[in-house]
């Protein structure tokens, strides 16, 4: 029995060290490239959003809503009650109006296109918001099942980013302030006393573990465009040749391959938080 109670003990010590390697990740907070330039729409003069908001009558979704949080959660609802996920399923072309368009007669789409509607919705509603794509740590080694695509909203009355999940109609908070996805990894590893929200308030038990087991390996590589309109791509802005900017982890190597065929040749990479999360302009 005693060889057992020990065995048991170095099995839960390994464990509890690989998780700890594998999780403790870090990004630099000192560094910051001023260089680095993001652009989002004018809402007020684009005929894309206006169109979008009009078709949709999106403005019904926040028009009793006071605070930003409950305005984006409406937003979110909506957008993941336009369709049912299929994850092989592509639409002719990646805008919100296309998806939608063919949502409604009767298709069914992957996390990247409730990533586009949620962020193009709220950009509709004068929101600052981009598609995030979240990758594993394995990325480079895993056929199947690398990437994950969301968004992140602005929110001004918390003066910070936050992440929104259209797919799973999900938002963490920590106190009662929406998290990022970097502090959504961190409230995770650091076993914080997060919640994860939907329209009507916490979700279940049942709901939380499901999500927390398909969602935190995915928070580890964490990538967005530099050019978060609807423009044609010779009209999208580029860093240094690149559309995107990767956050990697102190310590981790830069991908350049996405499920062992798929060319990484897109992206610029940094380790600073203040990189990837500015303040809107």
């Amino acid at each position: 029995m005693k060889h057992i109670v020990f065995i048991t003990f170095l099995l839960l010590s390994v464990l509890t060290n690989t998780f700890a390697q594998k999780h403790g990740v870090q990004y630099d907070t000192n560094i910051i490239n001023n260089d680095l330039v993001f652009k989002y729409p004018d809402t007020l003069n684009n005929s894309y959003l206006r169109q979008l908001k009009n078709d949709y009558d999106l403005l019904k979704l926040t028009e009793n809503k006071i605070e930003d949080i409950d305005k984006v959660l409406s937003v979110l609802n909506w957008t993941h009650n336009q369709w049912g996920h299929n994850g092989s399923n592509e639409p002719s072309k990646n805008d919100a109006l296309t998806i939608l368009k063919e949502a409604r007669d009767g298709k069914k789409f992957r996390c990247v296109e409730y990533g586009i509607v949620s962020s193009t919705a709220l950009q509709s509603l004068n929101f600052k918001a981009r598609v995030l794509g979240l990758k594993t740590a394995d990325v480079e080694t895993k056929k199947y099942g690398a990437g994950h695509v969301l968004a992140e909203v602005w929110m001004p009355q918390f003066n910070k980013w936050v992440l929104i999940d259209g797919q799973f109609n999900l938002m963490p908070i920590l106190e009662n302030v929406p998290l990022n996805a970097v502090e959504f990894q961190q409230a995770i590893s650091e076993n914080k006393k997060y919640k994860l929200i939907d329209v009507n308030g916490e979700v279940s038990m049942k709901r939380r573990k499901s999500y927390l087991s398909f969602i935190f390996d995915y928070l580890y590589y964490i990538d967005t465009q530099f050019d978060n309109r609807n423009v044609p791509s010779n009209e999208r802005i580029l860093y240094e040749g690149k559309p995107s900017l990767m956050l990697v982890p102190l310590g981790a190597k830069n991908p350049s391959i996405f499920q062992i065929i798929y060319p990484l040749d897109n992206m610029v990479y940094t380790n600073s938080i203040n990189d990837f999360y500015q303040k809107p302009k």
